[in-house]
């Protein structure tokens, strides 16, 4: 594990899903690496489509993951509250993939409007990119960059 430096770190509640059930989870970013725990087993990775096991554990496949992060939007130079909420699905297992398939769904609530990347193959920021070209002229996401490695 990579010593943590003065960096943030940005932590949201979320579910996780798959055959076997659901349960209560936690995302954290910072540090360039995403991190969550399920069924007691750790996983990292540069991004939420490429969490792998830290250690033994089954790898991520035929899964679902939701959560919501709270997200500053700058609207004509006023600073406003937003949510985006996240799916991100994790297809069957192929036998050389380190995770399933990954479909990252991404909507951004904000201002009575609902702005959605779409189905992208799991790349968060690229996702994100997508709401940014959405948004009304003079509106941006504000705060930081959110999952740091590309």
């Amino acid at each position: 594990m990579t010593a943590e430096s003065a960096e943030s770190t940005d932590t949201w509640a979320g579910w996780y899903r798959d055959g076997r059930g659901a349960e209560a989870i936690t995302l954290t970013a910072g540090g360039q690496q995403v991190r969550t725990q399920i069924r007691g087993v750790e996983y990292r990775g540069a991004d939420f489509a490429t969490l792998a096991a830290v250690e033994a554990g089954e790898a991520l496949a035929a899964c679902v993951m939701e959560w919501d992060i709270p997200l500053p939007v700058n609207a004509d130079g006023t600073a406003e509250q937003a949510t985006l909420s996240c799916l991100l699905a994790l297809g069957e297992r192929e036998s050389e993939g380190p995770v399933g398939r990954a479909e990252l769904s991404l909507t951004l609530h904000f201002g009575g409007a609902a702005y959605a990347s779409g189905i992208a193959g799991g790349g968060f920021e690229e996702a994100l990119g997508r709401i940014r070209r959405q948004l009304p002229a003079g509106t941006e996401l504000g705060g930081k960059q959110l999952v740091e490695a590309s």
